[in-house]
């Protein structure tokens, strides 16, 4: 079955501050980062047309013009949704202003293990939903553990103080890695998701985001663990994308093309 062409939107706003220039700094050996690996990862996914770049960094317009797809559009970010102090349901309310298509699916570069299998899975599922009554998708990561408030257990504790976790009732941590919704509910609701969303697992290493300097790092090691390529004379694993270095080393001079980032409207 075909289905619809989604619209992917990645918003990505410079000035990080809890990890330095996390959006573009070179990543596992990766030039352009984070941006580079999710735009090339999206660029591969079946069901995604036009990828909409919502950025006011200039370092990281450079990146996305460096891998020369016109698929890719670079809009501007407006100043006031690009402070450290703008809620995102400022933005979400910005995107039927810039995205007239029907079906946006919404991620980020912070989550780079959610890879082209896992989103088309998700456009899937999506789908699926919509002909069951489901009126859009976001990712979860299923949590059942011993977990307490100021009131006490979270968990059921009539049978046992401790019962095996496998049988608590799971809740679900929103991971922010896809948001799938029709523009309908943009406009309508002022929301990413409906009111009747699917939650697609996933688990935790695939739904890994990186927020924090400790978080970079670790995420390297993963991907290297996951992609890595040949062993170095000194017995170390290299990794394989760390070969694109030489491909990639152009990002520089793609600044002086990418001129003004004039806000989308």
């Amino acid at each position: 079955m075909n289905l619809p062409t989604l619209t992917a939107f990645l918003p990505c706003r410079a000035g990080s501050e809890r990890v330095k220039k996390k959006n573009v700094r070179a990543f596992a050996g990766i030039d352009g980062g984070l941006t580079r690996i999710k735009l090339e990862q999206l660029l591969n996914v079946r069901g995604v047309g036009r990828i909409i770049l919502s950025t006011d960094d200039q370092d990281v317009a450079a990146v996305a013009v460096s891998i020369g797809n016109e698929r890719i559009e670079i809009l501007g970010r407006p100043a006031e949704l690009a402070s450290s102090t703008c809620h995102t349901d400022a933005l979400i309310r910005h995107i039927p202003d810039i995205i007239a298509d029907e079906h946006i699916l919404w991620t980020h570069v912070t989550s780079p293990f959610v890879n082209e299998t896992l989103y088309e899975a998700a456009i899937a599922a999506y789908f699926t939903g919509l002909q069951e009554g489901k009126d859009s998708l976001m990712s979860v990561t299923k949590i059942q553990k011993f977990l307490w408030d100021d009131k006490g257990p979270m968990y059921d504790t009539s049978e046992a103080n401790w019962p095996r976790t496998q049988t608590i009732h799971p809740i679900y941590e929103v991971n922010s890695g896809i948001f799938i919704a029709n523009r309908a509910t943009y406009v309508n609701d002022g929301n990413r998701i409906g009111k009747r969303p699917v939650l697609f697992e996933i688990d935790d290493l695939l739904a890994f985001d990186i927020d924090w300097e400790h978080d970079f790092e670790l995420a390297e090691l993963l991907w290297d663990k996951r992609h890595g390529g040949p062993k170095s004379e000194d017995g170390c694993q290299r990794s394989e994308v760390g070969k694109r270095r030489s491909q990639t080393s152009e990002i520089g001079d793609q600044r002086s093309e990418v001129g003004d980032l004039t806000p989308g409207v």
